[in-house]
């Protein structure tokens, strides 16, 4: 059984305590505040912010309500992004579900990019030598930092001081998300994550429309690396055919560049 996180949106009051948890525990260095719809957040997960806290007034039933959802790397049960990236540089841990960055293994093709549904992985843009960043689910695969190895919840979730969010067995997470929106009315007869692109370890309710904090509609419910096998076992044989013949093109136009220096120098002496 996988570990997750349940979000309930109608608790989350947009403190973002638990994006300076995240900065804290990862060590990550502050972001510049940015203004969006007048209020004061960072727009968007970067390089150095794996998780931000979207604060949106949003009308509902004849008036305005505000309301507030993070987001992070989804952890998926069946990753795009790990099925994308031919050197295994993201690879899904079976015991907590979270989906692991190994930057030593990271070629920088970004095909994880392009591959997350939920437009997760962002890159190191400024550095000489960029690398891929994301959630790590508090995972460290090296033990030393492994908050989930040590019977530890995520930073997040341990400073959240409303209890938007909670963190155990994903089986029972999914139980209770459906206890709460049975119970209660307000909720949308949905929980995002439970079958979306074939599953997430991180599971939302809410009584606003998902779109409203950037969750695309309509992702359906099979897992992506289905569709994309059969195209993406064929990369490494790309990546490879396509280094030999720029090397190639490489030395051919070396080549030709030194005949023409020493035909030029022939015709001068």
């Amino acid at each position: 059984m996988s570990k997750g996180v349940l979000v309930d949106i109608t608790r989350c009051m947009g403190c973002k305590a638990c994006q300076v948890a995240c900065k804290q525990w990862n060590d990550l260095p502050s972001s510049n505040p940015a203004f969006k719809d007048g209020l004061t957040s960072p727009p968007d997960m970067d390089g150095y912010t794996y998780t931000t806290v979207q604060i949106e007034v949003i009308e509902k039933d004849n008036d305005y309500t505000m309301r507030s959802g993070k987001r992070q790397c989804m952890h998926c049960l069946h990753p795009a992004c790990a099925s994308a990236c031919f050197a295994k540089a993201l690879q899904r841990d079976p015991k907590t579900g979270a989906v692991v960055y190994y930057p030593h293994l990271c070629v920088g093709c970004r095909y994880c990019m392009l591959a997350c549904p939920f437009d997760i992985p962002k890159y190191e843009w400024d550095k000489q030598f960029p690398l891929i960043a994301k959630c790590q689910f508090c995972f460290d695969p090296n033990g030393k930092y492994d908050r989930l190895g040590h019977g530890l919840g995520p930073a997040c979730v341990d400073t959240c001081p409303t209890g938007a969010l909670k963190f155990g067995e994903r089986d029972e997470l999914l139980k209770e998300a459906w206890q709460r929106i049975n119970r209660d009315p307000k909720y949308i007869k949905k929980v995002m994550g439970e079958k979306e692109a074939g599953g997430t370890s991180w599971l939302y309710i809410s009584d606003v429309p998902f779109e409203n904090f950037s969750f695309r509609p309509n992702l359906g419910t099979r897992p992506l690396p289905e569709y994309s096998h059969d195209f993406l076992k064929w990369t490494p044989v790309i990546a490879v055919g396509w280094g030999t013949l720029l090397t190639a093109l490489y030395h051919y136009t070396k080549r030709r560049e030194k005949i023409a220096a020493e035909k030029d120098k022939n015709v001068h002496m």
